[in-house]
């Protein structure tokens, strides 16, 4: 069950695969994850591990609930 909080960006894209999101695809500035209709931008790789804040913007783009992920 992945926590609620900072975690790191290949954490962060298998947990967005098990709820079914495809890629990371090439884009522009950012790679994305594409599910039915629903793209969700992946940050670039980083040495840090990506903020509460930023995950939470992510997971709305995705409409996971914060439930939902800690139940993952």
């Amino acid at each position: 069950m992945p926590r609620f909080g900072p975690i790191k960006r290949r954490d962060l894209i298998r947990n967005m695969k098990s709820f079914g999101f495809e890629g990371p695809f090439s884009g522009g500035r950012h790679q994305f994850m594409i599910k039915d209709d629903k793209t969700v931008r992946i940050p670039n790789p980083h040495e840090r591990d990506i903020g509460r804040d930023l995950l939470k913007r992510i997971l709305r783009q995705a409409k996971i609930s914060k439930a939902k992920w800690e139940k993952l």
